[in-house]
């Protein structure tokens, strides 16, 4: 099926009994005929459903339509995009364990790496983009489990080479994890490049609307987690009667231990509602898509042209450093967010931004409406000057997610702001 149908059909059966609406399941509990029922879900949840901890008809319905557009063989839904990160690296790290992470990553992000892991005895190796493949291959340790990097780096914009790193990855036996939210899989499919798992803040785009937090972990159900790095897979679980993941659920090891385990512990489960609604940003992602991008690129041709701006960061221009990768990995398009670093650094760019009418200040991107952030002292403020530079981020930089209103009606209110510090 093409993604347009994808969006709208999968993950949801119809019977002609049964509404063409999917349905919200609005229940925490299941009921069954008997002891020995509940006992044998109990031994393997995947038989049945437990409670809405684990799984639910609604949520399932939207993680089966997600995994059906990443090409993935099952997938988990979260509460937030920072918990489908988080569970997807520790679904195969622990304490003593090390993974790589690239350092054009979304600053929560960084945080959670350098700091939160750091506490649970977890070491985050940074890699820049200017790295050789020896360079990279020379801080893989023996306890290096896993390398993480962001399809469109949120905000530096910086295009991941999915397949050089995919290759170095699988060369010495690790995973790559992708953060593909601001590409979805309307725009990149990142398992058709080498990548193993990916996650997503459905918050973004396959929202759409700014309604509801959410993530998601996908698996690509490729990777050979046989390989002797990854016993918790491979060995008896005994939390789970001796449950051997890769033996008993082949493809899907990896993430069907996310769910019974991770998911068990953590409880970061969304709500059925919080499913129903981004089910109705997802049936309208493709056509969304492409009107972000159409939108955006003018913007940023737009924006280039002014006086104010001394740099613009955007893929799909011709003079962007990632735009020949870009025409590799996203060739229908960048997105809708932009960056740009306004001339007289933060006051300025502050300034700026204050000065506009229709455009949102929030913290938030990748909604319907055009919205502005300063990430040096909103997103990333918790960052050092070093790490700002090492994210990418100027102190003038504003990130510029542009929606959907009318696009006179978008330049306008930028040429307004403008005006207001030239």
């Amino acid at each position: 099926m093409k993604d347009e149908t994808l969006c709208l059909r999968a993950g949801y059966h119809p019977k002609n009994s049964e509404p063409a609406v999917m349905p919200i399941v609005q229940s925490t509990t299941y009921v069954y005929d008997s002891t020995e029922e509940v006992a044998a879900v109990f031994d393997d949840p995947t038989r049945s459903l437990i409670y809405s901890r684990f799984a639910n008809p609604t949520v399932m319905a939207v993680e089966e339509k997600i995994s059906a557009l990443e090409g993935g063989v099952g997938a988990m839904c979260t509460t937030s995009g920072q918990a489908a990160t988080m569970l997807s690296l520790l679904n195969i790290l622990s304490a003593g364990d090390s993974f790589l992470a690239s350092t054009e990553i979304y600053g929560g992000t960084i945080n959670l790496f350098y700091v939160t892991f750091k506490r649970l005895g977890i070491e985050c190796i940074s890699i820049t983009p200017e790295m050789s493949d020896e360079e990279i291959e020379g801080l893989i340790k023996p306890n290096t489990k896993a390398f993480f990097g962001e399809t469109i780096a949120n905000p530096a914009l910086a295009v991941f080479d999915i397949e050089r790193y995919a290759n170095i990855a699988h060369k010495h036996g690790i995973p790559l994890i992708i953060d593909n939210t601001f590409a979805t899989p309307i725009l990149c499919k990142p398992f058709k490049w080498g990548a193993d798992i990916v996650v997503h803040s459905t918050s973004k785009y396959m929202d759409g609307h700014a309604l509801q937090n959410g993530g998601v972990i996908v698996d690509g159900g490729t990777f050979d987690w046989e390989n002797g790095k990854f016993p918790d897979l491979t060995e008896p679980d005994e939390s789970y009667h001796g449950i051997s993941y890769t033996k008993t659920y082949g493809k899907a090891a990896y993430i069907i231990k996310a769910r019974m385990q991770l998911m068990r512990d953590f409880g970061v489960y969304p709500a059925a509602h919080s499913a129903f609604l981004l089910n109705l940003g997802l049936e309208t992602l493709p056509v969304r898509m492409k009107q972000y991008c159409s939108n955006a690129l003018t913007v940023a041709e737009f924006l280039e042209k002014q006086p104010e701006v001394s740099k613009v960061i955007y893929p799909g221009l011709p003079g962007d450093k990632y735009h020949e990768l870009a025409k590799k990995y996203l060739p229908d398009g960048t997105s809708g967010v932009i960056s740009f670093v306004v001339k007289g650094g933060k006051e300025k760019a502050m300034k700026w931004m204050n000065s506009l009418e229709m455009c949102s200040n929030e913290v938030h991107v990748a909604d319907i409406r055009t919205c502005v952030l300063h990430p040096a002292s909103e997103t990333h403020r918790q960052l050092t000057d070093e790490q700002l530079v090492e994210a990418g981020i100027e102190p003038g930089m504003i990130r510029l997610s542009v929606g959907l209103e009318n696009l006179d009606d978008i330049i306008a209110d930028l040429e307004k702001a403008f005006s207001a510090i030239s």
